[in-house]
């Protein structure tokens, strides 16, 4: 707020007590909530303000008028009945008259004389009581608002940052869980490994813990400043002398404006711990080697191929593990069936996957055009479109090779994939605690690529082959 909006430029002097009275009396003192801090020191000036205002000789047109003996006089007398000038007996030097009019043009008090008579006449002049009325009303707004701020930033202390801290500790104990569940794969190789990032979950912990600290002192010293200065504006309000309230307005706006450079509370991402933290390309290969090299390398012995979603493009096995890419069409189409594709040469797996960890390799032999991945269950399955093309849409994620390269596909967005030796093998590992889903060279140990997305829904082991073979190993 600054010095001007401070100085009400436009006050007139009124000649109606019953208009004066009207206008005091749009104040409803009664309805103020007299139980708030601000009111407990205001509502006795306030109400003599009122009654002040009550028997002042104005009326409410709003041009200035010239002030003279009797209205001096009536404007004394309601200054010794209200108590609200303290500085009642200063005289004007020049007329020996009560200073008890305010000049808005000088910014200075002066007596009646000034006003109508003296260097003053012609301009922009006050009744004091009118000047420290409007002075007293608009401390109150300013002393309400910084009330509010102060429950604002002390809710933000309370209940934001209290939540916050309550997060990071569920956050920092889920990123713990999924470092120590993928040590325990392979854990003599991984000591290390896991230390390192308990170390580091341990860090971004601490520097989340410390924003919140750094948080948490910076507005309780705002809240604190916003009370001292809320302090000193009531006890000027309260206590200073009319003639110091009115002289002190720049002071006063300095003061405000310090209020309002505090700021509103807001959070940050910095509030919370980065998921991050706990990530490591050199665990997930490791994890991955030890789930896809183990006991249970080649994953369920029960996924095979849906024999209900071969496309016509390709024959399956008897076994129902390697789908192979007809050259020439089938003279003899499959049964129609609402599962099966009948544009692409796509397959889909037999095992539905919602939970838990699957893995599963192909054997991609000399194929030089495939996909191997997986898709949601509501794949469309029939139409030439890209909405039932592997890779195409947003419900299926697979690695590919065409044409001598390979790639990772979904959404119809293609990531090239830098592949040292032609594998001969792919392995595929889906975590779904952790929603990764891992393409794996099994013979060179290498991670082909990786993928977290959240996956709402089960998936499905996704196929297709346009060159030779491809076999589900066991």
């Amino acid at each position: 707020m600054t010095e001007s909006e401070l100085i009400t430029c436009e006050l007139t002097c009124p000649t109606s007590p019953d208009d004066l009275k009207k206008s005091f009396d749009d104040i409803n003192i009664d309805d103020m909530d007299f139980e708030q801090p601000i009111f407990s020191v205001l509502s006795d000036g306030v109400k003599e303000q009122k009654q002040a205002g009550d028997k002042s000789s104005f009326d409410g047109g709003g041009e200035a008028t010239s002030p003279g003996a009797n209205t001096t006089t009536t404007t004394n007398t309601t200054d010794t009945e209200s108590g609200i000038f303290s500085g009642e007996g200063e005289l004007c030097v020049e007329h020996d008259a009560e200073l008890d009019w305010y000049c808005g043009t000088e910014q200075k008090l002066i007596c009646s004389h000034c006003a109508v008579v003296g260097p003053c006449h012609g301009h922009t002049v006050t009744p004091l009581v009118t000047r420290v009325t409007a002075v007293r009303n608009q401390l109150v707004d300013v002393c309400e608002k910084i009330q509010l701020q102060a429950l604002r930033i002390e809710k933000f202390i309370n209940q934001t940052l209290a939540t916050k801290e309550q997060k990071l500790q569920a956050a920092a104990s889920r990123a713990r869980e999924q470092v120590l569940a993928q040590v325990s794969a392979a854990r003599e190789a991984l000591e290390e490994e896991e230390q390192r990032l308990l170390e580091e979950v341990q860090r971004e912990e601490e520097r989340v813990e410390q924003c919140l600290l750094t948080q948490r002192a910076h507005w309780s010293q705002a809240l604190s400043s916003l009370s001292q200065t809320r302090s000193g504006l009531v006890h000027t309000l309260t206590h200073a002398p009319d003639a110091q309230l009115v002289t002190s307005v720049q002071e006063i706006a300095e003061r405000v404006e310090e209020a309002e450079g505090v700021g509103e509370p807001c959070d940050t991402d910095q509030l919370n711990l980065n998921p991050a933290c706990s990530d490591s390309k050199f665990l997930r290969g490791l994890w991955a080697s030890a789930v896809l090299l183990g006991p249970n390398a080649y994953g369920s012995p029960y996924l095979k191929f849906d024999e209900r979603t071969v496309s016509p493009l390709l024959s399956l096995s008897e076994d129902f593990c390697t789908l192979t890419f007809l050259h020439k069409k089938s003279r003899l189409s499959p049964p129609y069936d609402p599962a099966r594709f009948d544009c692409w040469p796509n397959a889909l797996g037999s095992l539905s996957m919602s939970s838990g960890t699957h893995s599963w390799v192909v054997d991609v032999g000399q194929s030089g055009a495939f996909k191997v991945g997986v898709c949601y269950k509501s794949l469309e399955r029939k139409g030439s479109g890209n909405e039932a093309r592997l890779g195409h849409n947003d419900k299926s994620w697979v690695l590919s090779r065409y044409d001598g390269d390979y790639s990772f596909c979904h959404a119809g967005k293609k990531v090239p994939l830098q592949v040292v030796k032609r594998p001969e093998r792919i392995g595929l590992l889906l975590d779904w605690p952790s929603q990764t889903l891992l393409f794996y060279e099994p013979d060179s140990f290498a991670v082909l690529y990786t993928i977290t997305h959240p996956f709402n829904g089960p998936l499905l082991p996704a196929f297709a082959v346009t060159d030779r073979s491809i076999t589900i190993l066991h």
